[in-house]
């Protein structure tokens, strides 16, 4: 069965949505493991005001 575009678009949304969630949550653990914001920002794609966020 051929997938129709609203479907795909919602799929790859909700892909998008949960690797965000899981590099928020990645970016909380290396926080609590003492390392520096920009790294991580730079290892998880985040912005660095989103991981100062998560502070």
């Amino acid at each position: 069965m051929r997938e129709s575009v609203i479907y795909q678009s919602i799929k790859a949304e909700g892909w998008e949505e949960g690797s965000d969630k899981k590099a928020r949550q990645i970016a909380v653990n290396l926080l609590k493991e003492g390392m520096a914001v920009d790294a991580i920002a730079r290892l998880t794609d985040l912005p660095v005001e989103v991981v100062q966020q998560l502070q």
